[in-house]
């Protein structure tokens, strides 16, 4: 009993033959939310991937993900917005201002 490896390669889906992009999309017919796989190069580079093999090949699909961070900066520029109207009138206070008041009640 001889035992072949597989060849391994990391391809990007729209790099793939027509051919094998249908079969993959056969064998995740629901997408590739719950099966992608996050690969790490090295700091803050990485991709996500999903695994599809052949009888000669295993590939790790690199699949275009795209995060919307777009929600927290409106958020954030609405909470945080330097165009609060009377914000400059606001004086900073000490957080300890009112410490002793109250102890011995």
């Amino acid at each position: 009993m001889s035992s072949v490896k597989k060849k391994r390669l990391a391809v990007s889906f729209r790099n793939l033959p027509p051919e094998l992009q249908e079969e993959i999309k056969k064998r995740y017919p629901s997408g590739f939310t719950e099966h992608m796989i996050r690969v790490d190069r090295g700091p803050e580079d990485f991709f996500y991937a999903v695994v599809f093999e052949t009888d000669h090949i295993t590939y790790l699909v690199k699949v275009d993900v795209k995060i919307d961070d777009h929600i927290e900066e409106e958020e954030y520029k609405e909470y945080y917005d330097d165009e609060i109207k009377g914000a400059d009138e606001i004086e900073d206070t000490e957080e300890n201002e009112t410490d002793g008041e109250g102890e011995n009640e």
